[in-house]
């Protein structure tokens, strides 16, 4: 009877907890469905260029890197006194910066489109802003619009414009919040302050988009309001007037086109229709000379090989110094990346995500036809590698960037059988790529693949 009594708790808790976990996944897709407001299949036209770009450069750039500190973050967080940070302005000279040279670094990587910060939190916009508010045309030594010439060299360069603006700002006197323990007011309590902010801000958003008419909008700050307090609709449809295919980032309280993680990779494949991963080279975005912690060419290859085999794109953090040159370290980075994208870019720009987890140790991505499998290998990989549950015949394989041909090896394949046999491919130790190794199975037809339990059938 004990025995009995203990398999019923068991399974009652068992069936509490199944309960559980549906009534939470069904929780959390209503809420992701309730935060977007946007319909993907109208979108789904302009989003194309974005979904096939994969590679986008980040440069935030702005006062911060005259003493080399968090952008923003700094004084909000009272590691350094309001009245100190501002004093930066007056160190921003721009002196060396070279548009040109930037935009033929960006080109290099193989990025198709670049994001650059028009305006971070501090509230120092890096155009001539018409709304009587800290610019650094006006109030720095540099003295010039650096947006413009930046644009104009990505147009050259057939790479997307991207402008990153910060929809709250900390310096303006009618925006409520300030320092992290701190407000200046309440909204509720002074909506005429509230409005006059959103005249402010929303009237800088139009001048970026009428001077600049960038191509994507990466918006960031939205956390501290709600939809209506932002009037994110109004946001939006002010964009689009303008410049109809425009695509706006997800951080605009559910008015955006794609979901954007910051520096934290997703362990599985996000549901999105389409996302980026924006990450740093070291571990700040702006100039930091007292952060060495710089990842590597193979660590960046790496992240950005698995984002583009789950369906995403990667947005890659510089920061260049006040002067506008950029670290040394930084240049490597981009330049070893560009060199493996030289190599290596027939897998990554124009593919689709690879196959589901389990047919293969690492990422993959495909063809858009999906006659084409790439399988992606870190460049001290030895021995066999081996493709699980793929039903078409393998036509050739190839050693991408390379002319070496290799021979798949099928075994377990058992001819009445539907369960498919094993693929072993071998890479020989000299025909691998110091970074990330790429192999091409071009396929007898569009990718099957058998997700059975392995029965004889």
């Amino acid at each position: 009877m004990n025995f009995i009594f203990e398999l019923f708790i068991t399974l009652k808790k068992q069936v509490s907890l199944c309960i559980l976990i549906v009534a939470n996944l069904f929780f959390y897709s209503a809420t992701v469905c309730a935060q977007q407001k946007t319909n993907p299949d109208s979108i789904r036209e302009k989003m194309q260029w974005f979904a096939d770009a994969k590679l986008g450069i980040f440069i935030h750039w702005g006062i911060y890197s005259v003493n080399g500190i968090d952008e923003s973050w700094s004084f909000h967080n009272k590691k350094i006194s309001y009245e100190n940070y501002m004093k930066q302005i007056k160190g921003f000279t721009a002196s060396r910066y070279n548009p040109e040279e930037w935009a033929d670094l960006i080109k290099e990587t193989g990025a198709r489109y670049a994001v650059i910060t028009t305006k971070h939190h501090d509230g120092v916009a890096l155009w001539p802003t018409k709304q009587h508010h800290f610019n650094v045309v006006e109030n720095s030594p540099a003295k010039r619009d650096v947006l413009k010439p930046f644009y104009e060299a990505l147009d050259k360069r057939g790479i997307k414009r991207g402008a990153y603006f910060s929809l709250i700002d900390w310096s303006h006197p009618d925006y409520p919040g300030f320092l992290k323990d701190s407000s200046r007011y309440k909204v509720a309590d002074n909506p005429q302050k509230w409005q006059r902010f959103q005249h402010f801000f929303q009237s800088q958003i139009d001048e970026v988009n009428k001077a600049y008419k960038p191509d994507l909008w990466w918006f960031d700050g939205d956390w501290e309001h709600s939809a209506d307090e932002w009037q994110a609709e109004k946001v939006r449809k002010q964009i689009l007037n303008i410049h109809p295919g425009a695509i706006i980032n997800g951080r605009l309280q559910g008015y955006g086109d794609y979901d954007t993680p910051e520096q934290n990779f997703p362990v599985s494949r996000p549901k999105f229709n389409w996302w980026e991963l924006c990450m740093t080279t070291n571990n700040n975005w702006g100039f930091h000379p007292d952060d060495n912690n710089y990842k590597t060419p193979f660590e960046v290859i790496s992240i950005f090989v698995d984002a583009v085999s789950n369906g995403g794109n990667l947005l890659l953090d510089i920061g260049p110094k006040e002067d506008g040159t950029i670290p040394a370290e930084q240049v490597h980075i981009l330049k070893e990346l560009g060199k493996w994208n030289k190599k290596n870019g027939e897998a990554i720009f124009g593919t689709l995500p690879g196959l589901p987890q389990g047919h293969f140790y690492g990422p993959t991505t495909l063809s858009k036809d999906s006659t084409v499998i790439y399988l992606f290998l870190p460049g001290q990989t030895a021995g066999n590698i081996m493709l699980k549950g793929l039903v078409n015949t393998i036509k050739d394989a190839q050693v991408v960037g390379t002319d070496v041909h290799l021979k798949p090896k099928v075994v377990g394949k058992i001819s009445w059988s539907s369960v498919p046999g094993l693929v072993f491919i071998n890479v020989p130790e000299k025909d691998k790529d110091p970074y990330m190794t790429v192999i091409k199975l071009q396929l007898d037809k569009p990718v099957q693949l058998y997700r059975g339990q392995g029965g004889l059938n």
